[in-house]
């Protein structure tokens, strides 16, 4: 992960990076076009880059940079852009990492009010201004298609309408989050969550892809889509080859309708993230087929292999994009 001061330096140095990257400075003025023979390659950001929060000037460069024309965007970054404070962002997620202390009193009553903060915000946002960040994506020929939305199953009624809401007027035809996991104690807890997410998703009529891990099984899915007709799968191609042990293909043909955008990632049978082209995932096979079936399905970058020695993110987010146009050409 980066730290916001080396999130600038990135920002800073991508467009000097193009000419290691094999794009002139007379290239950068063109819009990108990363949609090869049907099929968008896109890029879960600013995640890719290296974590939640990065200015969307500085997305839209990087972005620019690789020549993506296509997004899975974070809220973080936008609503930053529509004034939501960094420091009350910063106090509502102040739990610490896995194996911090618990909090003191004080240091959760912080964090309970920082939460209520938001949730104010949020439910007064001007999304009046949403406009000129989509206009921003827009004029540097990007589309905004998936926006991931952190937290959902714990947002009331009313911000949940407001990121509905948000991700509509930034263009998106689907929201992205993470799955409930089932609990064996409480086997009614990810049904009643899924339940309630898919009401307002069909509510708005927009997709809702749950994004899966190794421990996400086709039965998990398969449970969810029944619960709301906008209910839906970011299906991760590596996540599923490396917990089913099996290949996602099946799982693809059989619901591509209900599938938003799939994670490319390559991954060993073993659960290790390597290149592209160097684990067992079948990404060509993946790519190949929402080519030929003319699925409406985006193909998303999600970068998560070590960086090599003598390389660095930008180089390597350059390969994993180029491998993808070769698949698809």
């Amino acid at each position: 992960m980066y730290t916001r001061r080396e999130f600038g330096t990135l920002a800073f140095t991508a467009l000097p990076l193009t000419h290691f990257l094999g794009r002139s400075a007379s290239a950068l003025q063109s819009k990108p076009d990363s949609k090869v023979r049907g099929v968008t390659i896109g890029m879960n950001v600013p995640y890719n880059f290296g974590g939640r929060d990065m200015p969307v000037d500085d997305i839209i460069r990087n972005c620019v940079a690789l020549g993506v024309s296509g997004l899975e965007l974070r809220t973080q970054p936008v609503e930053a852009a529509l004034g939501l404070p960094a420091a009350t962002v910063s106090a509502a997620g102040g739990r610490g990492g896995r194996n911090a202390p618990p909090p003191t009193p004080e240091q959760d009553a912080t964090r309970k009010a920082a939460i209520e903060e938001i949730r104010k915000w949020r439910v007064s946002a001007p999304l009046d201004k949403v406009a000129a960040v989509r206009k921003k994506f827009e004029d540097a020929g990007i589309l905004l298609e998936i926006v991931k939305v952190d937290g959902i199953f714990d947002m009331t009624d009313e911000v949940l309408d407001y990121e509905f809401k948000l991700a509509k007027a930034l263009g998106a035809r689907a929201i992205s989050t993470e799955i409930a996991h089932v609990d064996p104690k409480q086997p009614d807890y990810a049904v009643s969550r899924h339940k309630r997410i898919g009401q307002f998703a069909d509510k708005h009529q927009l997709m809702v892809g749950y994004h899966g891990h190794t421990e996400t099984g086709p039965q998990e899915w398969e449970d969810v889509f029944k619960l709301a007709k906008f209910n839906g799968a970011n299906l991760d191609i590596g996540h599923f080859l490396a917990g089913n042990k099996t290949s996602p293909v099946p799982f693809l043909k059989q619901h591509h309708d209900r599938i938003t955008h799939v994670h490319v990632k390559d991954k060993t049978l073993a659960n290790q993230n390597v290149p592209f082209g160097q684990g067992d995932t079948p990404i060509k096979e993946v790519l190949q087929l929402i080519r030929d079936n003319k699925w409406p399905i985006q193909a998303t970058i999600e970068f998560e292999y070590p960086i090599p020695q003598g390389s660095d993110r930008m180089t390597e987010l350059k390969k994993c994009v180029d491998y993808c146009r070769a698949a698809l050409a």
